[in-house]
């Protein structure tokens, strides 16, 4: 197993690692807080939400695997080669159990909290339940010939395949909306942090060991990071330029209103969204 070559290179990596595990853990947090306040979840997309658990789901899976199970890593090791070292640190590890279950309390927050019309697409439940499908259908195969890089490889893909299309039904519902109310614009500049953050811990890897298979070996995560960074700037696009906030949509109400004035603000027409926003 490879060691680094450089000790301010090393240092360098946990420093963003550990930044971008900070960065997007507490990216969680503004939207379960705005939930919490608002006792309502009008806004948040259920789609996003559920592929959203989806997608970390599997990434813990990938990460977990391959960071704790030496027979994996010795096929990792097989394939890439010895002086190599594996693309998962304990950040990526600590970082997606923390994302599962944040994601859950989320998920929780969706059943107990108003929600209006807004309801989970058949479109995403079709989605969740073919990825999971194929996932224990792969796990047997894998089973078989203990080919478990290969099984780690598919859920590799499923967590980059989520990533790429968790966004959009909250990106169409923004758009459809002409509003981001009941979307944190916390949650975005911090995934966005984390996302950079990211990407420079696999280019700093890299650069000490002179080799680029941090890159190719661990695909998914270079996807991660740069869907991840995309989607955040079109959201941050949405909500400072296209749709931002005016004040008579803000949750800010004089000591006279009533209840009835305060849901007014809260939900709109506008806030309904199409069953199927996938």
């Amino acid at each position: 197993m490879a060691s680094w070559n450089s000790v301010s290179l090393e240092v360098t990596y946990e420093i963003l690692g550990w930044f971008a595990f900070i960065a997007w853990s507490i990216s969680f947090y503004p939207q379960v807080i705005l939930n919490f306040r608002r006792k309502s979840v009008v806004g948040l997309n259920f789609d996003f939400v559920m592929l959203n658990l989806t997608k970390h789901s599997s990434y813990l899976i990938y990460n977990a695997s391959l960071y704790f199970s030496s027979a994996i890593q010795k096929q990792y090791f097989q394939k890439y080669g010895f002086d190599q070292m594996i693309p998962v640190a304990a950040n990526d590890v600590a970082f997606s159990i923390h994302a599962v279950l944040l994601t859950a309390i989320t998920l929780f927050q969706i059943a107990i909290y108003e929600r209006g019309s807004q309801k989970l697409s058949k479109t995403c439940i079709g989605i969740v339940s073919i990825v999971w499908l194929t996932a224990a259908v792969c796990f047997f195969v894998a089973l078989s010939n203990h080919s478990w890089l290969w099984l780690l490889s598919i859920f590799n893909s499923i967590q980059v395949i989520m990533t790429t299309i968790k966004y959009i039904p909250q990106v169409s519902m923004n758009f459809l909306r002409k509003s981001t109310d009941g979307w944190s614009i916390g949650n975005i500049l911090l995934d966005f942090s984390g996302g950079i953050a990211n990407y420079g811990q696999m280019v700093v890897q890299s650069v000490d060991q002179d080799s680029w298979v941090n890159f190719y070996g661990n695909i998914g995560k270079v996807l991660l990071s740069l869907v991840s960074v995309f989607f955040d700037i079109i959201f941050i696009i949405q909500h400072y330029l296209l749709y931002p906030a005016k004040k008579s949509t803000k949750l800010v109400t004089t000591v006279g209103e009533d209840e009835d004035q305060i849901r007014e603000h809260l939900v709109r027409p506008s806030d309904e969204s199409p069953p199927e926003n996938v």
